[in-house]
């Protein structure tokens, strides 16, 4: 139990220094100030629930914002994690996975990358409904920790940081178009042969 607790208090300790704050005790600072946030399920309750929670950390989150986070894949799985006596499923794992990317201007991208949570709850074969409002209650929790997860990844990043990933995305994509373009010319340059005609005997 005390290896517990200096666990716990080991971490909290370790969270304050990186700026992050539990939570219930108040907003998270980030240091990028205006951000757009979208996702494929524009009114889903992952993105909408993140976008409170920015706002509440006082970014700006607007369309034609110099950066946008996309949630571009939200997944969840469930499996049998335990069973009981009579081989029935006790226990279910909750996964849920997001990935997301955050562009850029011309929308290029300037990074991706994954989040996963998991949980376990109890499924009572005799309540049913006391079983489903207890995955109900697991999926809500899932969902903040994924969340504060994606909170806590913003707030690693900062303007320069994000400036940088930028210009290495612009150079790309100015050598891409570049190749592009020379494959394009040596192409029309390439005299194009006529079909070999074959004598008749």
């Amino acid at each position: 139990m005390i290896k517990r607790n200096l666990l716990v208090i080991g971490l909290a300790v370790m969270l304050s220094a990186c700026g992050f704050q539990l939570r219930g005790t108040g907003a998270t600072e980030l240091s990028v100030k205006e951000m757009d946030v979208s996702a494929r399920n524009a009114y889903g309750p992952t993105v909408l629930q993140l976008r409170e929670v920015l706002e509440r950390s006082g970014v700006n989150v607007h369309a034609g914002a110099p950066y946008r986070l996309v949630l571009t894949n939200e997944q969840e799985r469930e499996r049998s994690a335990t069973y009981n006596s009579g081989n029935r499923t006790a226990e279910y794992e909750l996964t849920t996975k997001l990935d997301y990317s955050i562009l850029g201007l011309n929308n290029l991208e300037l990074m991706s990358d994954k989040l996963e949570v998991r949980k376990v709850y109890v499924r009572d074969g005799s309540n049913i409904t006391g079983s489903e409002q207890e995955a109900k209650r697991a999926r809500e929790e899932m969902r903040r920790d994924l969340v504060n997860a994606m909170v806590v990844r913003l707030q690693m990043l900062s303007p320069p940081q994000l400036d940088e990933l930028q210009r290495k995305a612009d150079e790309r994509a100015q050598a891409e178009a570049a190749a592009l373009e020379a494959a394009r010319r040596q192409q029309a340059e390439t005299p194009q042969q006529s079909p070999l005609e074959v004598p008749g005997n």
